[in-house]
């Protein structure tokens, strides 16, 4: 009797487990873009993420098969001075939107272990607080682009010249 009683302890707790879903299978990834510079310059990447459950879900980071690093970044203006720092996470609201556009938070794409151009496809792996992945496809964009070219983008604010920027680390 004890050991049937255990088996069924075991096996709820397992199903209990099964039934909660991992922070990626809430989140929805739409307009994935990414701002090419010439040469080996790093580059933008943009996308909307929409949370469909009831709890804020913290994005971490991202990972690349084809950049070295990828880092979360966050672009202000103080001063008329633009300054772009890394920061930790971002999070995308309980039943809301973040989106990551020019001029805000945005991951920057380093050294390219492979040339990327205008129309290329570009996955990056995004990475949630509790450690699961959601893979996105991202289009490549001219160095000139304003959002991710389709028509039900909004139109983010001008480009800014990473190069040109300060990073505060």
């Amino acid at each position: 009797m004890k050991l049937s009683r255990l088996s069924l302890l075991c096996a709820g707790l397992l199903l209990a487990g099964i039934a909660h879903a991992a922070d990626a299978d809430h989140i929805h990834a739409s307009h994935a873009w990414i701002r090419v510079l010439p040469g080996a310059l790093p580059a933008g990447a943009y996308v909307t993420l929409e949370n469909d459950s009831g709890a804020p879900i913290a994005l971490r980071g991202a990972g690349s098969t084809i950049y070295a690093d990828v880092m979360l970044h966050q672009s202000s203006t103080a001063g008329g001075v633009s300054r772009m720092s890394m920061v930790d996470s971002l999070d995308v609201p309980a039943h809301g939107k973040a989106a990551l556009a020019p001029a805000g938070y945005h991951f920057m794409l380093m050294q390219p272990k492979q040339p990327v151009k205008p129309g290329d496809t570009v996955t990056l792996t995004l990475q949630f607080a509790d450690g699961s992945t959601l893979a996105t496809d991202f289009i490549a964009r001219p160095a000139n682009a304003l959002d991710a070219g389709d028509t039900h983008a909004d139109h983010a604010m001008p480009g800014m010249d990473h190069g040109l920027m300060s990073h505060d680390h």
